[in-house]
């Protein structure tokens, strides 16, 4: 779901290669060259379907593996929020497993105040007070990331279980479950 240029697909082919994938993204562009990069990683048919993953039709129970990376930051309002969890479960095999590596809040102002500082630090470091400010004041216009708290709740809420965080690193963090 939102594969980008398909870099997580490619890290899930380096651990179990051949795997069939069906690319999800909004932009074409990104769509293309996922596709190219993952067709000459697997052996396994690459389908790519270019939608907003609000409005995806997933086949129930036909799916592994469902990674999220870097874009469920996007959805805007708990309707979505459940939609897309409650699609993504319904679309998983028995045993099949959900992994988010993705932009979040905290449900603490204090914290998220914290760690905006942190990160903020980080930007500059990278290329500048113009640069921080050009990705902060994009977050503000295009994201609206949730905590972990929140969707590992959601997560269960739909059925999910065995519902584990990977890694948390300032406002990111990598988590999922099990069907």
């Amino acid at each position: 779901i939102g594969c980008g240029a398909g870099n997580y697909s490619l890290k899930m082919l380096s651990k179990l290669p051949d795997l069939n994938c069906t690319l999800n993204d909004l932009s074409l562009p990104m769509l293309e060259a996922a596709k190219k990069r993952v067709s000459a990683s697997t052996k396994g048919t690459v389908k790519t379907i270019q939608m907003d993953m609000r409005e995806l039709d997933l086949e129930p129970g036909s799916y592994d593996i469902v990674l999220a990376a870097a874009t469920l930051h996007h959805l805007r309002d708990d309707d979505d929020w459940m939609n897309v969890f409650t699609k993504i479960y319904e679309a998983l095999t028995p045993g099949g497993s959900f992994w988010i590596s993705d932009l979040i809040s905290h449900d603490s102002t204090a914290l998220n105040e914290l760690f905006k500082t942190y990160y903020g630090d980080y930007l500059e470091s990278l290329d500048g007070p113009v640069f921080k400010k050009k990705v902060f004041d994009y977050i503000e216009y295009e994201d609206t990331p949730r905590s972990i708290e929140f969707q590992l709740d959601l997560m269960k809420k739909v059925g999910f279980r065995n519902v584990e965080i990977l890694h948390k690193n300032l406002c990111f963090a990598a988590f999922g479950g099990m069907k």
